[in-house]
């Protein structure tokens, strides 16, 4: 079985195997595609293919559409190159069911794949389009950060500002780029629209392209017109995504080897991203989207996908990433990590980490939620301690959630953390300031048994680990050692110095550090 276009013609010995193919024209669906194109995506990685290609899959089939998605790649080539065109873009999206069963499809709705290394002269095509109705991403939080720990533009976009929109080279500096191009092109509005983890995430993409092209009109790059083109032309709609979409599983594999698919092995590209031509993923799913698409959009709300108000999305985005699961997610990454876990669903078996993330959730996030609407709180947290995270088929690990943990501390924690301030119920926070005394605990990259294990990747890693520079098991220390990271709102979204926090991290990060064995001490100190 090949898993290509011609490899899967014969659809009998697939349906004999429990995969689900597509039933439209794919050929026609990629020559409409690249003709009219409709919808660019860029980070074509396991959330893309697992959620979105699915969804406009089910739109295809169902006739609602006949265009499906042209993907590009901005960080690196390998998993364009090495992944998808080998398979003529054709995926296999595996669901881990709880039951431990297993659904299996063949996802053939993207019709070509780019990278704006060797491929900028035809996503410029694309954009340029009039047909063209929105441009989404998926590239995680780091990569709408155009500002340092200090706030100033970083040294890669430093040097876009200087060489302008004709030669710049980061993602943020060639969307504001190529929507310049657009303008002169065709004029015609679009929408942008990220659909990564981040709060407020069409805010940080909008501010981010409009402060590097506000710096290119300063230095005579860009006209009124243009810069006016970005601010009030084109969208940014806001978004609250929700899929867990761990890295290939080796047991997955072994079961698509065993069906009789060739070629499906995963490998990790030379930025350290896991990737096969399979992804594997939970069921659960959620999309809330803004609702503002100035030259149409594709049917989604037909695929489940909710679509809502810019006030609705920003209540839903906060209820998940501030308190009903990525927060929980970061607490079982950082002490996973430390107590030597390599499963998330296993950690739920443990009574501490699981009365950690229970009460934190319940006690000190839900009492600054407010409900969306949309999607109710309580049943959406009750669905991520009792059937999301204990899914034991479901392989995610903490190392894997432990992944630029310092972009994303500011708004799992320190949006409850200023909400908490409002309220004036900040210093009766005990679970919240425990887990970032964890993550100081954590990088140190000492385990609770005394062993060095090697941090997740995370662009201030080193910087963050510089603090901690000769701190030790058994030490005591005070809050003014640890007083550079504390007082630094770009790390924690707010100053925790200033919010009366630092004393409570500094006591509980002393804790942590006694000696072999503290973490866990202290953990079943706090969560009796």
């Amino acid at each position: 079985m090949k898993l290509n276009l011609n490899g899967i013609k014969d659809a009998s010995e697939w349906n004999s195997k429990g995969y689900k193919l597509p039933s439209y024209d794919i050929e026609r669906m990629i020559s409409l595609t690249k003709t009219s194109p409709a919808w660019l995506h860029f980070g074509a990685g396991n959330i893309f293919r697992s959620f979105l290609c699915v969804s406009a899959g089910e739109l295809l089939d169902k006739g609602v559409t006949d265009t499906g998605i042209i993907c590009a790649e901005s960080f690196g080539t390998e998993i364009i190159t090495e992944c998808f065109r080998p398979h003529d873009n054709l995926c296999v999206a595996v669901t881990l069911n709880t039951d431990g069963s297993i659904d299996k499809e063949v996802v053939a709705s993207v019709a070509e794949s780019l990278t704006t290394r060797y491929d900028l002269e035809r996503i410029k095509e694309i954009f340029y389009s009039p047909s063209l109705k929105m441009v989404s991403l998926t590239i995680t939080e780091k990569g709408y950060s155009i500002h340092d720990i200090s706030g100033n533009f970083t040294a890669a976009i430093k040097e876009d500002i200087e060489n302008g929109p004709d030669n710049c080279r980061q993602l943020m500096s060639l969307l504001a780029a190529l929507c310049i191009g657009r303008f002169h092109a065709c004029g015609t509005p679009l929408a942008l629209v990220s659909m990564d983890n981040c709060s407020h995430n069409g805010e940080k993409l909008e501010k981010a392209i409009t402060d590097i092209a506000a710096e290119w009109k300063n230095r005579g790059f860009v006209t009124d017109n243009e810069l006016d083109f970005l601010k009030n032309t084109v969208t940014y709609p806001w978004t609250m995504i929700d899929k867990i979409t761990p890295r290939p599983d080796a047991h997955v594999e072994k079961q698509l080897v065993s069906d009789g698919i060739d070629d499906i092995k995963p490998f990790v590209t030379s930025g350290g991203i896991y990737v096969a031509p399979f992804v594997n993923a939970e069921k659960p799913q959620y999309l809330v989207i803004e609702d503002s698409f100035p030259n149409g959009r594709p049917a989604l709300e037909k695929a489940g996908i909710l679509f809502t108000d810019r006030d609705t999305v920003n209540k839903s985005e906060k209820m998940k990433v501030c308190t009903c699961l990525n927060p929980l997610h970061t607490a079982l990454a950082i002490f996973g990590c430390l107590l030597g876990y390599t499963s998330i669903a296993e950690e739920m078996n443990s009574p501490q980490l699981k009365t950690l993330i229970t009460r934190m959730a319940y006690e000190e996030g839900m009492p600054v939620v407010v409900n969306p609407g949309i999607i109710n709180p309580e049943d959406f947290l009750e669905e991520v301690l009792t059937k999301r995270f204990p899914n034991p088929f479901l392989p995610d690990t903490p190392q894997r959630i432990a992944t630029d943990t310092s972009q994303k501390l500011p708004i799992r924690f320190g949006e409850a953390i200023k909400a908490h301030m409002k309220k004036g119920t900040a210093g009766t926070l005990t679970f919240i300031p425990l887990v970032l005394a964890g993550w100081l605990r954590y990088l140190m990259a000492i385990d609770d048994n005394g062993i060095d294990f090697t941090p997740s990747s995370d662009p201030l890693l080193d910087e963050c680990r510089r603090n901690l520079t000769g701190i030790k098991l058994g030490d005591t220390i005070t809050s003014d050692r640890l007083h550079s990271l504390l007082s630094n709102p770009a790390i924690f979204g707010t100053d925790l110095e200033k919010t009366g926090m630092a004393e409570k991290i500094t006591a509980y990060f002393n804790e942590l550090i006694a000696g072999k064995g503290a973490v866990l001490n202290t953990l079943v100190k706090y969560t009796k």
